[in-house]
């Protein structure tokens, strides 16, 4: 999350409704992230199980993968000349071309991954790799070079083809995050399991959807509550990437 991209929203008065909406969206990522580190905890030196991912640690993943931490910027930049009919058109379709392309991809992937019969241990250290890099270079960006004037300059005449490009991809859509959601899926031991992953991915574009449609009302409340909340979230994704890392190194019997 790069603080840079939080530096563009106008600075307004918060409405009691937008600071209602702030204060709930923490208080559900730190239940869950409460609830992500307890089951960390309980399993860190277990070795790879079938299942090594609980729900909260997928949704804890791809919270930084997927989710509003990187569009607040790019999306207050695109729709800053737009109305709110169009703003909110904007998002809508975003969000829409973002799940389609998800599901698609990651179910897509899955299959061809598992004709591939990759051992557990194998996949599992892929994630972790994956994860940890992902959510090193999402922490240490936080300390790289302010965006300069010229990098901020907005889009002269906003139309509904920013929602497909820059808004769903690559903002959304990121390569790494439909890699991570192809392993998570590879990992589903049953079709419901895979079914209540693709339901987290729907509930992160939901979440993604709501901050976008207030993301002009919410204003400096809603850049510093998702810069600390962003913060807290990649140290503990570095985090849990090392021990998927232990542990897959573990299960090959190189530790």
């Amino acid at each position: 999350m790069k603080n840079n991209n939080l530096m563009n929203l106008p600075r307004g008065r918060c409405s009691h409704r937008s600071r209602f909406l702030v204060a709930t969206l923490i208080v559900c990522s730190g239940g869950l992230l409460g609830t992500g580190l307890a089951s960390a905890a309980g399993t860190a030196t277990s070795q790879v199980p079938n299942d090594p991912f609980p729900l909260v640690h997928i949704f804890t993943f791809l919270i930084l993968m997927l989710g509003p931490f990187k569009i607040i910027g790019p999306f207050a930049k695109v729709t800053r000349g737009a109305d709110a009919a169009l703003r909110r058109q904007i998002a809508l379709q975003a969000i829409l071309f973002s799940t389609i392309a998800l599901l698609i991809a990651g179910f897509a992937g899955e299959y061809i991954l598992t004709k591939y019969t990759i051992p557990l241990p194998i996949l599992a250290l892929t994630a972790g790799i994956i994860l940890f890099l992902v959510a090193l270079q999402n922490t240490l960006s936080q300390f790289g070079p302010k965006t300069s004037g010229r990098e901020a300059e907005t889009v002269p005449n906003p139309t509904l083809k920013e929602a497909l490009s820059p808004i769903a991809f690559p903002t959304i859509v990121t390569p790494y995050g439909i890699a991570a959601l192809v392993v998570f899926l590879s990992f589903s031991s049953d079709l419901q399991s895979q079914f209540m992953i693709g339901g987290v991915v729907l509930a992160v574009m939901l979440l993604n959807l709501v901050v976008m449609l207030n993301v002009w009302r919410i204003g400096p409340v809603l850049n510093i509550a998702l810069a600390i909340l962003g913060a807290v979230i990649g140290v503990i994704q570095v985090a849990l990437g090392l021990q998927i890392i232990n542990n897959s190194l573990k299960a090959l019997g190189i530790l």
